[in-house]
Order: C-alpha cells, then structure tokens, then sequence
C-alpha cells in the first residue's frame, strides 16, 4: 500500500511538469515517424541508420522546420535511455563557441572511445552558424580525426556561415518551411489535446503569421489562447502586434485619397498610440485617417511596410510607377532598420505614396 502511494506521489511531480511545458517542447516529435515533413530528407536518414552508414549530418534552413527534432529523433532511435547522456553530446547557442569548446568538452567526448557499448557517438552542435571562424577550422581536424567512433550533426540556419571545409565533410539537407498542408493538421491536433476554441479564420491567420514556422505558429497558438480564451483571426493578431488587413486595406486607402497631413494624423494614431482627441471609431471623420489608427493600436512601421509591399505588387500600378514605389519603400525600410526616426520615416512613406498618386494620374 505504501509503495503504491509512494508511486502516486512520484507520479504526479511528473505530470505536471508536462502539463507546464511549453507546447514547442510538449507536443515535440519523439520519433522519427512522428515528423510531418521532408520525407524524402527522412527516409534517407532512416536507411543511413538502417544500414548503420550514418555520416556526418549538415542540417540548415528557417527557424522551426524540424532539424533540431529530426536528429533528436535519430539520436532516440539509436540509443536507449541509459546511453543516451553518455552516447549523445548536444551543445547549441547558450553554450561558448569560441575554439576552446572545441579543444575541450567536443574533443574529450569525441576522443573517449565506447569500451562496452556497440556503435558510435554523437555529436549534435545547434546553431552552428554562430561559431567563430577559429572553432570551425579547429573542428574540421576534430571531425577527420574521430570519425571511427563519433558522428557530428551540425544545424544551422544559413549555409552560407558554415566554411566550405566543414561544408564538404557532411552530407547536407535543406529543410524548407513548412506547407500550410502539413502544418493545419498538426495545429489541429494541438489544438485538440488542449481543448482550444480555435476558428478556421484563426487557423488561417496563425499558418500565415508564421511563414511556414511551425515553432512561432505553436508559440502564437498557446499565447493567444492563454491571452484570450479563443482563437480567432483578431486575436490572434492582436497578440502578435501585427497589423489586420483591413487596418492595411484603410492605411492604402488613405494615402492615395487622402490630402498628406489627413494621412499623416491617421497612420501616426496606428503606430504610436497618441490619440489626438478625436473619436477613434470614426473613420469617415476628415482629421481621423492613417496616424490616428497607426496610434491607438501600437502597431510597427515596419510591420506596416512588410504587409504594404504585399498588396503594392497585387494593385495593377504601371510598371513604371510600381519600380518608383518600391524603391522608396527599400529605401525606407533600411532607414528603419538603423534606428531612425517613426514619424520622420512615416512622413516620407505617405509622401512616396502622393507622389505615385500623382505619376498615375499624369500617366493616365
């Protein structure tokens, strides 16, 4: 009686922690049949490890495409739960990456041979990409040198960071972000489990905040319900600060039909929550426009350029008119990007816009 209240006490610790868990982490893939993507990437992983042929494993592309998860699963697949602390080594960007990580902890664990366990270790360096130029070329000799006994996988985000020395000691896969198609179901399943009252405009508004992020659309999915009790398309962008098609659709509308300071009131409102006093529902009021809306629901410029350079290149602008836009617009956006000034930026966006006006009208 004793040992089974002892077990019920353990028992429950345990379910809680889970129960607390991040859903990223909660609802993470345990094996490697559990992916939802990149097949093709997967069942050659799956024969490498078959056939015991495992090489060393280049993993890159966006954030929350399923490489981490990939080789965690691999590493679940290749060893048992006791081995798995003294068989795998996992460092990622908390870790230091200058050269001494690697002349220390990777070469003491890759030289230390497996008396009495079969097959090789593993070695999986997370964001890669962050390693120093020294550390790299030092690991280049640690990867030659162990290969024997150790299996490296390095993950990262761009290729391009990783020298071509390490690039042609490991076999490469891209992961590309995720297919509306591949990740509905998941978000669906998730959603089940935590019993979320989720609407299909929210599910479409979550697949397309997180461009194919399955880690950023699971972070959205758990903040959004956590914030409001449902999921819908405003709430979910709401949560995220980003700015809803129809506060684009008014901010369009204004710069190309309204005068400049109208414009300017209006959008500023959208941005920078300054409320000039006028009655913030009353859109057909003339005063109102793009710097009231821009304030009262805190939204970021930059937010705004990326979702207005979407609808530019739909709108049927003469070609000429539409390079002049966009230009203006790179032009701005990199100002932004340095830490220059809201309202000054702002200024000249709607500007960009009266002056597309006007080409058009003098086209035409």
């Amino acid at each position: 009686m004793e040992t089974s209240v002892h077990k019920q006490q353990q028992q429950q610790p345990e379910a809680g922690k889970i129960r607390n868990l991040p859903w990223v982490e909660k609802y993470r893939p345990q094996t490697l049949d559990d992916l939802i993507s990149h097949q093709d990437i997967l069942s050659t992983i799956q024969k490498f490890i078959s056939q015991d042929r495992l090489p060393h494993l280049l993993l890159y592309g966006p954030p929350g495409t399923g490489k981490t998860s990939t080789i965690l699963a691999c590493a679940k697949q290749l060893y048992k739960d006791k081995e798995f602390g003294s068989m795998v080594l996992e460092l990622n960007a908390s870790d230091d990456r200058g050269i001494d990580i690697v002349r220390g902890p990777i070469l003491s664990f890759a030289s230390t041979r497996t008396i009495f366990k079969k097959g090789f270790k593993l070695v999986i360096l997370d964001e890669a990409d962050a390693m120093t130029q020294d550390a790299q070329n030092a690991l280049r000799r640690v990867i030659e040198k162990f290969t024997e006994n150790t299996r490296f996988c390095l993950i990262c985000n761009y290729l391009s960071k990783i020298i071509p020395a390490l690039q042609s000691r490991c076999t490469r896969f891209r992961f590309g972000p995720l297919t509306p198609e591949l990740m509905v179901p998941r978000l669906e399943h998730v959603a089940e489990k935590e019993k979320v009252d989720i609407s299909e405009d929210g599910m479409k508004a979550l697949v397309t905040l997180s461009s194919g992020d399955m880690r950023r659309a699971l972070n959205i999915l758990q903040s959004t319900n956590m914030a409001f009790g449902k999921v819908t398309e405003e709430t979910v962008y709401t949560c995220t600060g980003h700015p809803l098609k129809s506060d684009i659709a008014n901010i369009l509308d204004w710069m190309l039909n309204q005068d400049f300071t109208t414009a300017y009131r209006s959008i500023l409102s959208l941005v920078l929550r300054v409320c000039s006093g006028i009655c913030s529902l009353c859109l057909n009021c003339s005063s109102l426009d793009i710097m009231e809306l821009k304030t009262l629901k805190g939204l970021a410029l930059h937010d705004i350029l990326t979702e207005i350079h979407l609808f530019v290149h739909r709108v049927d602008f003469p070609s000429s008119v539409r390079i002049h836009l966009l230009t203006k617009m790179a032009d701005i956006e990199y100002r932004l990007s340095v830490g220059t000034n809201e309202k000054i930026q702002l200024s000249s966006l709607i500007a960009a816009f009266q002056v597309t006006r006007d080409l058009i009208v003098t086209e035409a």
